[in-house]
C-alpha cells in the first residue's frame, strides 16, 4: 500500500490553510501560502498534527485495530487474511509483504495492467468457489488502501450489535423512565412493570399507537436496559446503587493522622441484657482515622444514638485507652509497635495506657444524620477546633472507610457473640434471645479489648509504609511511623471540658429558678441571676444551660464567675437512676389535674413508682422495657479509673466519667403547657435536632388504664432490701452511681 510522500512543491493541509513545501532541511521544513505566509515547522510536529494532510495523495496509513481483530471468530479472521494476500497480490504482484520469488504471470505488474490483473483474481476466486465479481475485487483493495486489515473484515460483523436489538425506541425509552422512577419504590414484579410501561405509551402516544411487546421480548428488553445499571434487584441494592457518586471516583488519602477522621454509628448485630432479663439490640458508634484505619474511640448505647455520643466519641478519641483489671500486659502500649517511651515523656496519661493511638481530628467526616449534624454536636466540634464536613445526603460510599470497618467489626467480633443476630431477619437464629447474656457494659469491655488486640494488631492492605511498600502494616504500625513525622501534642480535657461537650440551651432565670422538659431546676447561687438578662444579645438575653441527657437529676449554668450546677427540685424523689427518655415516657402517661408545680411532683411520684415495678418484674412489658433501658444506660455512667484526688476547689463537671450514653430528646408541649417563658422557643427547643426516638426504644401498646394508675399513685409500693439499703445510702451514692470528684476525673482523662 502507497504511502503519502513528503517533497519539495508538494501541496499540504496544515493547520486550516493550505501550504506548498519550498524547503526541505534535515527534519525542519518551510511551508509557504499562497499569499507569500511562509513558517518553519519540524517534521516530527508536522507529521503527528491532527490536520495534517497531503493533497491529491492517499491518506496516511493506518495500525491495524489488532484487538478487535483479535475478538472476531477464527473464520472471520482467517477470510480477511486471505483477501489481504488476493489484494497485494493484485497490486504487486506478491502475495505476501516481503515480495520474495517471481510473481505468477497473471499477477505481473510488467507485463499485465491492473484492470487485467483485477479481472484474474476474480476469475480465480469464483472458481475456488468464492462468488467474487471485478467490482468486489476492486471495492477490497479500496478498503484495504483506505483501512488496512480491517477494512477487509465482513461489514456485517464490524457492525456493533445493540443490546435491544431492533426494539422500538419509544419502548424503550418508556421501560428506562419506569425504571428510573420506580427507584425509592418497593420491589415488584416484571408484571406490574409491563403494565407501567403500558399505560405510560398510552398516556404519551395514544392509545394503541404504540404496541407493547409480548411478556418474553419485554422481559429480555428490561434486563438489556437494566442490568448492570442499578435499576432492578431489592430496594436495598437499588438505593445503594443510586447513593453511589457519579465516576470516575477518587479515593480518599490522608496523609498524617487526624487529617480525615470518620465517624458514623449502625446496630451491633448482637442482642445485650439489659436489665430483669430484658434484651435488646444495642447501637455502635466508632471513630475511624483514614490515615492509619485506627479506631480511635468505639461507644455502645442502647438504640437511638444521640449527639452526646457523639462528642463522647471526640472526648475518649483524646484520652488515653486505660488498662484494666484481667487484660494481659501485652495489651498494653509499653508493649507494642508504638513509641511508648518518647510518647510518654511528653504525655504521662500514656505511662498505664492501653496499644490504641490518642489522635486529635483535624476534620471529621460524618452523614447527614440528625446526630451529627445537631447544634451540640457542631458547637462541640468548634470548641475542640475540629472542622465537620458532612457527605452528601444517602451517600454510603463517601464514606467507605468506615462502612468497611463496620463489615469487619460483624466479621471478627458480632458474630463470635452468645445472642448473635445476624445482618438481618433472615439469618437470625430461633434462639437469639435466650442466647443473650452479656450486659452492656460487658460488651463494651469486651469490645474494647477486642480492638486493641484485634483490630489494632491486624494488617490491613491499604496501610504501607513508602520505605516498604510491599509489606502490609496494622494501624498501630502504621500509627508509629506517621507519629515519628507529625509529632504527639497532647490535649488534656479539664473538668469544665466535659461540662462543654454535653449538649446546651438557652434557658430563662426565673424566680422558680430554670425550668424545661416539664423539670424545674434551682440552686440558691442563681438568686444574683434571677429575671435578669444574659450578655448574650443574639439569645435574647437567655443563659447557656448545659444538661446531660442520662442524668436529668442536674443541669450546668454558664454564670460570669464560671459554671454552676444546679440539681432538679425533685431528684430525691426518685431513687433509682432514669433517664430523659424514662421521664418523657411517664409524663406522657400522667394527667395535669393541678397546677405546674403540683404537675411535677406527680411526674416524679410516678416515676418513682414505674421504676420500682419494673425493678421487681411487675408492670407491662413497655414499662419493664423502658426501666431496663434506663438501668443499662446507668450502668455506663461509671467514672473512669481515678487517681489520688486533688485538695483544692474547682468548678462543677458531671457527675459521672464522659462515658455517657444517649442525647436529650425534648418532650411534645402540652396545649395547656407551661408560660412561654418557661422555655425556649419552639425552634430553639429542639437545639441538637433530635426528634422523639421512644417509639424506637421501647416495643408493644400499654393499657391507658394501666397508666392512670401510676398517674394516681399517692405513695410507693412496699419496697425491696435493695430499696431500703438505697436510702440508707447518701445522696451522692444512690442508684448506684459513686461519690464524684472532678479533679480526679480531670486527672484521670
Amino acid at each position: 500500500m502507497r504511502q503519502a510522500v513528503i517533497e519539495v512543491g508538494a501541496r499540504l493541509s496544515y493547520d486550516g490553510r493550505a501550504w506548498t513545501v519550498a524547503v526541505l532541511e534535515g527534519a525542519r521544513a518551510t511551508l509557504v501560502t499562497d499569499e507569500g505566509a511562509s513558517v518553519v515547522v519540524l517534521l516530527s510536529y508536522l507529521f503527528t498534527d491532527a490536520s495534517f494532510e497531503v493533497e491529491g495523495g492517499p491518506a496516511p496509513g493506518r495500525v491495524p485495530p489488532l484487538g478487535l481483530l483479535e475478538a472476531l471468530p477464527e473464520q472471520l479472521r482467517e477470510r480477511a487474511l486471505a483477501w489481504q494476500r488476493h489484494v497485494r497480490e493484485v497490486e504487486t504482484g506478491f502475495p505476501d509483504a516481503v515480495g520474495q520469488g517471481a510473481p505468477r504471470e497473471q499477477f505481473d505488474p510488467a507485463v499485465r495492467s491492473l484492470a487485467q490483473r483485477e479481472r484474474a483474481k476474480a476469475e480465480e476466486l469464483t472458481a475456488a468457489g468464492w462468488t467474487v465479481s471485478v467490482a468486489t475485487v476492486r471495492r477490497m483493495r479500496a478498503r484495504y488502501r483506505r483501512e488496512g486489515l480491517w477494512g477487509l473484515v465482513d461489514g456485517r460483523a464490524r457492525r456493533g450489535r445493540s443490546a435491544v436489538g431492533r426494539a422500538d425506541e419509544r419502548v424503550i425509552a418508556a421501560i428506562r423512565q419506569v425504571l428510573e422512577e420506580q427507584r425509592e419504590r418497593s420491589t415488584g414484579t416484571l408484571v406490574r412493570l409491563r403494565r407501567q410501561v403500558g399505560w405510560l405509551l398510552e398516556q404519551e402516544h395514544g392509545a394503541g399507537v404504540v404496541a407493547v411487546p409480548p411478556a418474553s421480548t419485554f422481559n429480555r428488553l428490561v434486563h438489556a436496559v437494566a442490568d448492570g445499571q442499578g435499576l432492578l434487584g431489592t430496594a436495598v441494592q437499588r438505593r445503594w446503587h443510586a447513593s453511589r457518586p457519579a465516576p470516575p471516583f477518587t479515593p480518599t488519602v490522608a496523609l498524617r493522622p487526624g487529617e480525615l477522621v470518620m465517624l458514623d454509628s449502625t446496630p451491633l448485630d448482637v442482642l445485650a441484657v439489659l436489665d430483669d432479663g430484658v434484651s435488646g439490640r444495642v447501637e455502635l458508634s466508632i471513630a475511624l482515622d483514614v490515615a492509619t484505619r485506627s479506631i480511635c474511640a468505639a461507644v455502645l448505647r442502647p438504640v437511638g444514638t444521640r449527639s452526646v455520643d457523639a462528642t463522647t466519641l471526640l472526648a475518649q478519641m483524646l484520652v488515653p485507652a486505660q488498662m484494666r483489671p484481667g487484660w494481659d500486659k501485652t495489651l498494653s502500649m509499653r508493649h507494642s509497635v508504638i513509641p511508648h517511651a518518647q510518647l510518654s515523656a511528653l504525655d504521662p496519661r500514656l505511662e498505664q495506657a492501653a496499644a490504641r493511638p490518642v489522635i486529635m481530628p483535624e476534620t471529621v467526616v460524618v452523614d447527614q444524620g440528625r446526630v451529627y449534624v445537631s447544634a451540640s454536636f457542631v458547637s462541640a466540634c468548634e470548641s475542640l477546633g475540629v472542622s465537620v464536613q458532612p457527605v452528601p445526603p444517602a451517600n454510603g460510599p463517601a464514606k467507605g472507610n468506615v462502612e468497611r470497618t463496620f463489615r469487619a467489626i460483624a466479621d471478627g467480633f458480632s458474630q463470635y457473640l452468645p445472642g448473635h443476630t445476624g445482618s438481618d431477619v433472615s439469618q437470625r437464629g430461633t434462639a437469639a434471645e435466650q442466647d443473650a447474656c452479656w450486659s452492656l457494659a460487658q460488651l463494651q469491655d469486651l469490645l474494647d479489648e477486642w480492638v486493641i488486640c484485634g483490630w489494632q494488631e491486624r494488617r490491613h492492605e491499604a496501610l504501607r509504609h513508602p520505605m516498604m511498600p510491599q509489606v502490609a502494616l496494622c494501624p498501630n504500625e502504621m500509627w508509629a511511623a506517621l507519629v515519628a513525622f507529625t509529632g504527639h501534642v497532647p490535649v488534656p480535657l479539664s473538668a469544665d471540658d466535659y461540662v462543654e461537650l454535653l449538649p446546651l440551651r438557652w434557658q430563662a432565670v426565673n424566680d422558680y429558678g430554670i425550668r424545661f422538659g416539664y423539670r424545674t431546676y434551682d440552686h440558691p447561687g442563681l438568686n444574683p441571676y434571677r429575671r435578669r438578662r444574659s450578655p448574650r444579645a443574639d439569645k435574647n438575653g437567655r443563659w447557656e444551660v448545659h444538661h446531660n441527657p442520662y442524668d436529668p437529676n442536674r443541669v450546668w449554668v454558664r454564670l460570669p464567675e464560671g459554671w454552676l450546677e444546679v440539681p432538679w427540685v425533685h431528684a430525691a424523689a426518685v431513687r433509682r437512676p432514669f433517664t430523659a427518655f424514662t421521664f418523657d415516657h411517664v409524663r406522657r402517661t400522667v394527667q395535669r389535674r393541678q397546677g405546674r408545680e403540683e404537675h411535677e411532683a406527680a411526674i416524679a411520684q410516678a416515676l418513682d413508682a414505674l421504676l420500682r415495678r419494673a425493678g421487681q418484674g411487675l408492670g407491662s412489658r413497655r414499662e419493664r422495657t423502658v426501666a431496663a433501658r434506663a438501668r443499662a444506660a446507668a450502668q455506663m455512667t461509671g467514672p473512669s479509673p481515678i487517681t489520688a484526688p486533688q485538695q483544692r476547689s474547682a468548678p462543677l463537671a458531671p457527675g459521672a466519667s464522659f462515658g455517657l450514653p444517649g442525647s436529650f430528646t425534648l418532650p411534645h408541649q402540652d396545649a395547656d403547657g407551661w408560660d412561654a417563658d418557661d422555655s425556649t422557643d419552639d425552634n430553639e427547643d429542639d437545639q441538637d435536632g433530635e426528634s422523639d426516638l421512644l417509639a424506637a426504644l421501647v416495643e408493644g401498646q400499654d393499657a391507658a388504664a394501666g397508666h392512670a394508675d401510676t398517674a394516681e399513685a399517692t405513695g410507693p409500693t412496699a419496697e425491696t432490701t435493695q430499696d431500703r439499703a438505697t436510702e440508707q445510702t447518701p445522696a451522692a451514692t444512690r442508684a448506684g452511681m459513686p461519690l464524684y470528684d472532678p479533679h480526679q476525673e480531670a486527672q484521670a482523662w
